[in-house]
């Protein structure tokens, strides 16, 4: 579930944006550079926020559509759905370091990111160790997001230290307004979202179809905040 989103857009967004930004250093415009990877943070912060948020508040009706049949019981459902909800937590710094690596590979820097790996690798053991008592399993899902979370974050800020990345101005705006899709795409999904017990009676046809209409219903409302609050598409356009 959370490899789904990271395959399709997180890889393929790396992929786009790696021959801009050789270009840029290159040419040496660290102001394009630092243009055409606020691009592609906009568009992960935009679309792998969400998903992560929707693919936590529907892990149950996800993996009871999905798996909930023969000897995959209720009780299973939920054990896994604990774990899938901990790997959302990590779904966009999974996407946030496909991206950002590809900013240190356009630089022809491939240590970078490899030392930062071993470090966020070594913080994984420490967070599995800390958080597998209290949590069981889901506490080695969240020491996988927590390390993923630090890989990123220090992807950025060596980014950002060597002076190769400036993110410019309208971040906050931009923040506030995604902030305000998720939280009425939330307030839509715990409010109207059947319970357990429905999905655990429906068949899997009554399964799939309820499922995709929450899907839905939850995009629409993220992207129709989006829109009311001014976001428009032409922010979004791949710089030149």
């Amino acid at each position: 579930m959370v490899e789904f989103p990271l395959g399709v857009f997180g890889v393929a967004l790396a992929t786009v944006i790696l021959p801009n930004l050789s270009a840029d250093v290159a040419n040496d415009s660290r102001e394009s550079y630092s243009r055409t990877l606020t691009w592609a943070l906009r568009w992960v912060l935009l679309i792998a926020i969400p998903a992560a948020a929707g693919l936590a508040l529907l892990a149950a009706p996800v993996l009871t559509t999905l798996f909930q049949y023969r000897a995959f019981s209720a009780y299973d459902v939920i054990m896994a759905s604990r774990s899938l909800v901990a790997f959302t937590v990590g779904l966009p710094a999974f996407i946030l370091i496909k991206v950002l690596a590809s900013a240190f590979f356009s630089r022809q820097d491939t240590r970078t990111p490899v030392k930062i790996g071993v470090i966020a690798m070594l913080a994984n053991i420490v967070f599995n160790l800390a958080l597998v008592w209290p949590l069981a399993h889901a506490g080695l899902a969240l020491a996988t997001s927590l390390s993923a979370i630090l890989n990123a974050g220090l992807l950025y800020l060596h980014l950002r230290r060597d002076g190769y990345y400036a993110p410019g101005t309208g971040w906050s705006r931009y923040l506030l307004i995604i902030l305000a899709g998720i939280v009425a795409m939330a307030a839509l999904l715990l409010t109207l979202v059947p319970g357990m017990q429905d999905w655990l009676a429906w068949n899997v046809y009554e399964r799939a179809g309820r499922l995709l209409l929450w899907v839905a219903a939850g995009a629409f409302c993220y992207f129709a905040v989006l829109r009311l609050l001014g976001l428009r598409p032409g922010e979004m356009t791949a710089p030149a």
